[in-house]
């Protein structure tokens, strides 16, 4: 009975992936998935509409001559494969003035073949629009779009999704042992294009091209691989560029962290465009001079001392202040540049009281920019926004920002090989009321953005912030805590740093830095940090802020017997530092370092403020009550790490700055040991109007 039950149970299935709708024109029943499963070259091999495909995969050997991609298919792995039908090679070689496969190069072969794979499992069900989060094997983005189109055939609107804006998936996922095979009517392609040559062929932003043009800042746009990173050793590049090295399976606290280092070094921008449409209907600007007039009109009540700087391609030119304030040296997508990956990670949030966000420099010097994601009525990503959702904050402060567009609103591809440019419902800048109003706020900075190199894509497609891990577990979007020191076998995938090729960020040799994955579970703010190991010295360089006094704390993790004994630093000059206070022991928990209390045994909100205050007093403050660790589907009230005696913040000490001069942060291990480590999560750089405000107690979020 029971073999009869499984057998039923086996036959129903097949039948349901028989049954699998198509995206478009059916392409016959050979395409589709049977009930013996196969691998992605079984499939491909098995079906003579691939042949030519398959050709194409035998020739490709990739930069080094060691690619064997049909046999890499036959094995376990998880792949996604865009493949042409014969028809579709057909109509790239007539477009070639060609006629047989056999007539391509081998470099032909090879940018067709790494082009339409790519190394992780997607199914239409995980993207249907946007980018995926994994390069293919060219090493370039893809993207995929979903529309509704008429069809002839079926006389009927129907779904067609496009990969990188040109090639139909003509049927979509058909499941394979190694991932899944999308059959393709045209031959996938990818632009060389840097992201300044993108976005200055579009032609609804024609003022921002033009003023990117004379300010000189698009050929900042332009550079895209660090030609001076390299290794020492070829058994040194191999064993640093993979998760097979034991030696990278750095041991911190009760987990083990795989740590990779990246095989090449890219520079990546973000770029914010505001429509030329949107310019005339809220500023009347409908030329160069107007942009310039509205530059001005910002810029010179802060910097009243450049009014005369008329080169447009000088720093402290208005224009050039203006426009280069919309760009990021970083890899922004409309999910990553906050905590709201689209995903489970925004649950441990109570965005009923707190807006997810993060902050960046902006190419603009000595200038930042806040990216929020409220929730709500108003749900969506924002540029210098202040409030909760659709209201003020508890100080009384509502900012809207500017909107940036969702990619599924916009029909054209906005990617390049190094960049991403967004559209914004208005205009962005550093003037008075974003240095005043909205950045009168506690800036919490997570670690894992204090380095452009942290979210700039590396050579899988992926950013150190945010990696996935190597499992199908979420398709690998959160990595698992605590997994064993064999590389093999351990999932997480760790992204380590180079001294010397990490901007904003240096070390001494001494040091091991690492950017972790996502895990919910971990006590860190947004589940990552940046995980500092040995005998360590670094200095980081802190992103700008207005002018003001300032405190800096710093959030971690401690009551570990693996945590090590900082000494802090402030100052302006990084080879003249100012020492803050006695060294840091981050072993004990919070009851031994300051007599952690929770709330709830405090008693009333008058005694929890004066607690809240006589700890601020000897350096200490509870963790953020925004965020919740955990691993959850929907917002479910639990512990925050306010009530947790082991996630809390350290006050480091002050600093005053003019808002012109770069401020760092120093940390050194004091202990003479290689084996501890700093869980580096995030800091805040606090005004004193916010902390030290008579009339209003800090916000507890």
């Amino acid at each position: 009975m029971k073999f009869n039950f499984w057998a039923v149970v086996l036959f129903f299935l097949s039948v349901v992936q028989v049954g699998v709708v198509s995206c478009s024109d059916d392409p016959g029943v050979d395409n589709y998935y049977t009930a013996v499963r196969e691998y992605a070259s079984d499939y491909l091999q098995n079906r003579e509409q691939f042949s030519q495909y398959i050709q194409i995969l035998q020739r490709a050997t990739g930069e080094r001559g060691d690619l064997r991609l049909v046999d890499m298919l036959g094995t376990y792995g998880s792949y996604t494969v865009f493949a042409p039908t014969n028809e579709a090679v057909d109509k790239y070689l007539r477009a070639r003035g060609l006629t047989s496969v056999d007539q391509l190069s081998k470099e032909d072969c090879d940018t067709i073949a790494l082009n339409s794979i790519i190394e992780k499992a997607f199914f239409t069900t995980d993207y249907s629009n946007g980018q995926y989060p994994v390069s293919n094997m060219l090493e370039h983005i893809v993207s995929v779009k979903s529309l509704q189109e008429w069809s002839e055939a079926k006389q009927d609107s129907v779904l067609a999704m496009y990969v990188n804006q040109s090639a139909l998936i003509a049927h979509a996922d058909d499941s394979v042992s190694n991932g899944v095979v999308h059959t393709m009517n045209s031959i996938v392609n990818s632009s060389n294009d840097l992201i300044g040559t993108v976005l200055l062929k579009d032609s609804t932003c024609l003022l921002y091209g033009a003023a990117l043009q004379v300010t000189g800042m698009i050929d900042s746009l332009q550079y895209y691989v660090d030609d001076t990173y390299g290794w020492a050793t070829e058994q040194d590049r191999i064993d640093s560029c993979t998760w097979t090295n034991d030696k990278l399976c750095i041991h911190t606290a009760v987990e083990y962290d795989n740590v990779a280092y990246p095989e090449k070094r890219y520079f990546n921008y973000t770029v914010f465009m505001c429509p030329d449409s949107i310019l005339y209907e809220k500023y009347g600007i409908e030329d160069l001079d107007g942009l310039r007039a509205k530059a001005r009109e910002l810029y010179e009540p802060v910097y009243p001392e450049d009014a005369n700087v008329t080169d447009e391609t000088d720093r402290r030119n208005y224009l050039n202040r203006f426009i280069s304030y919309h760009i990021l040296d970083r890899y922004g997508s409309y999910y990553t540049l906050t905590p709201f990956d689209n995903d489970r990670l925004q649950y441990n949030f109570n965005r009923r009281k707190y807006d997810m966000c993060d902050w960046y420099p902006t190419l603009m010097p000595h200038s930042s920019m806040k990216f929020s994601f409220p929730s709500g009525s108003q749900a969506g990503l924002y540029i210098n926004r202040r409030g909760v959702q659709s209201r003020a904050d508890e100080r009384g402060v509502f900012v809207r920002g500017a909107k940036v567009a969702n990619p599924k609103d916009v029909t054209i591809d906005q990617t390049s090989i190094n960049g991403i440019y967004h559209y914004i419902d208005d205009i962005v800048a550093y003037d008075k009321n974003t240095q005043e109003v909205v950045f009168n706020e506690c800036i919490r900075l997570d670690c894992t953005t204090l380095s452009p190199d942290f979210m700039t894509k590396l050579t899988d497609g992926q950013t150190a912030r945010g990696h996935f891990c190597r499992t199908t577990h979420d398709n690998g979007r959160y990595g698992d805590g605590g997994q064993g020191a064999s590389a093999a076998n351990n999932k997480n995938t760790c992204i380590g740093f180079k001294s010397g090729y990490t901007r904003n960020v240096s070390y001494s040799p001494n040091t091991h830095l690492h950017v972790r994955m996502k895990v919910l579970g971990f006590w860190s703010y947004e589940g990552d940090e940046v995980t500092i190991k040995g005998r360590f010295d670094v200095t980081i360089k802190l992103p700008p802020v207005p002018a003001g006094t300032y405190e800096v704390r710093m959030m971690t993790c401690v009551d570990f017997e693996s945590r090590g004994i900082v000494q802090y630093y402030l100052g302006d000059d990084p080879d003249n530092m100012i020492p803050q206070g006695i060294p840091f022991d981050m072993r004990p928990g919070g009851v031994t370092l300051f007599g952690y209390q929770t709330d709830e045994s405090i008693g009333d909100e008058d005694a929890i403020s004066a607690f809240d205050k006589s700890i601020h007093n000897i350096g200490w403050m509870k963790g953020p009550k925004c965020y919740e660790p955990g691993d959850r589907s929907s917002y479910a009230s639990a512990a925050s790490m306010r009530d947790l005696p082991n996630t809390i913040r350290k006050v480091i000490g002050t600093f005053y700055t003019d808002g012109k001069t770069d401020q760092y942060l120093r940390l050194q291990q004091k202990m003479e040991s290689e084996n501890n480590e700093l869980n580096f999560d995030f800091i805040e750089i606090c005004p004193s109007s916010v902390y030290n405000n008579e009339y209003y107690a800090e916000p507890l979020w």
